[in-house]
């Protein structure tokens, strides 16, 4: 005997469209970079796509910075959904890095060792922190009514919220596992 059908719950994770930020090469951390024109229409191409999939959303839930939240808007927009923010999806705070770029943190000079615990750019998020944050924002989810929710956040929260489901702890070797999230 079967039984019935249980409500599940599907979670869309997308990094942002892309950013000035992005688009000058800055350590971004939760500086409030707009997205750059190209990144509005990344945005725009895949609303576009989903409509025509008859992808459904619920809900799409968005960090409040302007370029995860910009991006979140185009797409509830043309998709006709509901748009909530919160905080708990805002990317990793990185102290002294934010805004600079890859070349001006190159040249900062570095510990001679970090662990995991330790922060980043002297008062921003550690990876602990960051993945424990991540594993708070993935509880909440699904402390919701099970559906279908499209989640608009960053690339370093989102890599650490998939090192949370798949069990992946951080760790001292910065070889280990990352995943890639690519402007939307």
């Amino acid at each position: 005997m079967s039984s019935p059908d249980k409500p599940i719950y599907q979670f869309v994770f997308l990094r942002h469209g892309e950013s000035v930020g992005n688009a000058e090469a800055r350590w971004q951390g939760q500086s409030d970079y707009p997205l750059t024109d190209k990144g509005r229409d990344q945005a725009r191409k895949l609303a576009k796509r989903w409509k025509s999939e008859n992808l459904k959303f619920d809900l799409v839930i968005s960090s409040p910075l302007v370029r995860a939240k910009e991006t979140a808007e185009i797409i509830a927009s043309a998709l006709d959904v509901k748009l909530e923010t919160d905080p708990i999806w805002l990317e990793r705070a990185i102290g002294e890095m934010e805004g600079l770029t890859a070349e001006e943190v190159r040249l900062k000079p570095r510990p001679p060792y970090t662990t995991p615990f330790d922060s980043i750019g002297g008062d921003g998020e550690g990876d602990w922190a960051l993945y424990l944050r991540a594993g708070r924002a993935l509880h909440q989810l699904l402390q919701r009514i099970p559906g279908s929710y499209l989640i608009v956040s960053h690339g370093g929260l989102l890599n650490q919220l998939m090192n949370a489901v798949t069990g992946v702890a951080p760790h001292a070797d910065p070889s280990g596992v990352r995943f890639r999230f690519e402007n939307t």
